[in-house]
C-alpha cells in the first residue's frame, strides 16, 4: 500500500524536540537510506536518517509527522537500516486527526493523539514492521524512540481518505493517490512502482514512473486500480514523459463496477508515442469502481488519471468514512 507519509506526497516532519546528528526530515524521503563509511562532518558520522544526541537524563525523543495524504492507517515501519550501535532499543507511534492547518502548539498542547503501536523492541539495521488495527483516519502520526538514538525512514502504509467538500466541485482524478485511489494488483514492477502513477504532478525522471522488465513471451503487462469511489469517467490521461526508449507501444483502458463486475471498454486499444502526455476523452457513460490499464508489450509509465464524477451514492459513502472510518480488506 502507498506511504502516504512521503514528501512527495506532501508529508514534512513538522516538529522534533532534536535531530543534532541527522534531521528528522530524512524520514520521509523516498529513496532507501545509504550509508558511506568514515564520512564525517562537524557532528560526526553523516547518517542518512534521524539522529538524535545521546540522552544524559531519563526522556524520550520524539518525531512529529503531518501525512501528505489523511487516511485510514494499515501499518508502519520504523526503519533502522544502517544504525547499528546507535539505533533505539524501544519505539512506539501515535496519530491523530486534526481539522484544518494546526500550528506545532496545538499538535504538542491541546491534540489528543491514539496510540496505534504501542512501546515496542526493535532491531538495529533492520526494517521493522507494525500492523495497525485502526478503523479511524488520521492526519499526523509522532513517533517516539526509547531513549535516543537514529531511525533512517518511517513509512506510513494506508488508503487515502479524502475530505469530502473537495470532492464536489466538477471532475477530479479519481485514482488519485490523494483522492483514496489505490493500486490493487499489477503484472511486474521491476523498474518502479506502480503507485508512482497516482502520484501528485509531473514526474520529473524516468525513476518517478512505473516501469516493468522487458516481457520474452507473447503477453503484455498491466496494472489494476481501485478508484475514489462509484464513477463515470470522462477523461484519461497517459502520460509517457521520460520513457523514450521503453515507452509501451499502446494501451487500452477498462473498468467495472464491483469486483466481480463485468469488465468493459473505456478506451480502445490505442498507440502511444514516447515522452508524451496523452489525453483521451471518455465517451462511455457507466460507473465503475475499478479501472485496469494494460500496456502492450511492456514498458514505462509516468502518469495515469482519469477525470470524472462520483455518483451520488460513492459520495455519501465518502462522507461516512470521513466522519467514522473504514477498514477495508488490503490488497495481498
Amino acid at each position: 500500500m502507498p506511504d502516504l507519509a512521503l514528501r512527495t506526497l506532501g508529508g514534512a516532519v513538522i516538529w522534533t524536540n532534536d535531530d543534532l546528528f541527522a534531521e528528522a526530515q530524512n524520514l520521509i524521503k523516498t529513496p532507501s537510506a545509504e550509508y558511506q563509511p568514515a564520512t564525517f562532518g562537524h557532528k560526526g558520522q553523516v547518517y542518512d536518517g534521524w539522529e538524535t544526541r545521546r540522552r544524559r537524563e531519563d526522556g524520550v525523543d520524539q518525531a512529529i509527522i503531518r501525512l501528505g495524504v489523511p487516511g485510514i492507517i494499515y501499518g508502519v515501519v520504523v526503519d533502522t537500516s544502517w544504525f547499528v550501535g546507535n539505533y533505539p532499543p524501544y519505539v512506539s507511534v501515535e496519530a491523530a486527526a486534526v481539522q484544518g492547518i494546526p500550528t506545532t502548539n496545538q499538535l504538542i498542547e491541546e491534540t489528543e493523539w491514539t496510540t496505534i503501536v504501542d512501546r515496542t523492541e526493535v532491531n538495529g539495521d533492520t526494517l521493522n514492521p507494525f500492523r495497525v488495527d485502526s478503523m479511524e483516519r488520521f492526519t499526523h502520526v509522532r513517533l517516539s524512540i526509547y531513549p535516543d538514538g537514529g531511525v533512517a525512514r518511517f513509512r506510513v502504509h494506508g488508503r487515502g481518505t479524502p475530505d469530502p467538500q473537495f470532492l464536489s466541485y466538477g471532475h477530479f482524478d479519481l485514482a488519485a493517490l490523494e483522492n483514496g485511489g489505490m493500486i490493487t494488483a499489477c503484472s511486474n514492477m521491476f523498474y518502479g512502482s506502480p503507485n508512482n502513477l497516482l502520484m501528485p504532478g509531473r514526474a520529473r525522471t524516468m525513476g518517478e514512473g512505473w516501469e516493468t522488465s522487458r516481457r520474452r513471451d507473447s503477453g503484455n503487462d498491466w496494472v489494476q486500480i481501485k478508484l475514489a469511489g462509484e464513477s463515470t469517467v470522462g477523461l484519461a490521461e497517459l502520460d509517457t514523459s521520460y520513457f523514450l526508449g521503453n515507452a509501451p507501444g499502446s494501451a487500452m483502458i477498462r473498468g467495472r463496477d464491483g469486483e466481480n463486475g463485468e469488465w468493459f471498454e473505456l478506451l480502445p486499444r490505442t498507440a502511444l508515442q514516447p515522452d508524451t502526455r496523452h489525453r483521451f476523452l471518455v465517451d462511455v457513460d457507466r460507473p465503475l469502481t475499478e479501472a485496469r490499464m494494460d500496456i502492450f508489450p511492456d514498458g514505462g509509465m509516468a502518469r495515469l488519471r482519469l477525470y470524472g464524477q462520483l455518483t451520488d451514492d460513492a459520495r455519501a459513502k465518502i462522507v461516512d468514512r470521513w466522519h467514522h472510518g473504514e477498514r477495508a480488506q488490503p490488497p495481498a
